[in-house]
């Protein structure tokens, strides 16, 4: 049978998953119809972005997840929000967050290696005049996006 894992991945990963209804009408005792005119509204008003697949990250080959503080150079101080929505369209950056501190941006990536992470790093301080960075390596999660992982 055709290996299409990765396309199946890509696809959940960019919010291609939707709720199982009889599964949510079971455990909250209520009728499939109800479930499903709820979720509709949620999503009708904005309350649901997306449905995304949680992944163990080290099987897909994004095992390396670090956070990123970053200051901004003076030009690039004054519109953060510009500078955050250019970062967040890198396919390793999972987050992006405008914060108060020494720093303006955290940045959450998810990298295959240290190699892959340096490779991103050397492009985005170059790109976007990042003058200063930390960066924080996860050594192991014990939670993302509300699930407790193993």
């Amino acid at each position: 049978m055709k290996d299409i894992r990765a396309k199946i991945i890509a696809l959940l990963s960019t919010g291609n998953c939707t709720p199982q209804i009889s599964q949510l009408a079971k455990k909250l005792k209520e009728p499939a119809s109800t479930i499903h005119y709820n979720i509709k509204r949620l999503e009708h008003e904005g309350i649901i972005k997306i449905y995304k697949a949680v992944y163990n990250y080290k099987l897909i080959d994004k095992g390396h997840c670090t956070y990123l503080l970053a200051h901004l150079n003076e030009k690039q101080y004054s519109n953060p929000e510009e500078t955050a929505q250019k970062i967040s369209e890198f396919s390793e950056v999972e987050s992006v967050d405008i914060i108060t501190g020494e720093y303006e941006l955290i940045i959450k990536l998810r990298t295959k290696d240290i190699d892959e992470y340096y490779t991103f790093i050397k492009r985005v301080i170059k790109q976007y005049g990042i003058t200063k960075t930390v960066s924080m390596t996860s050594l192991n999660q014990a939670k993302t996006e509300f699930v407790k992982m193993d």
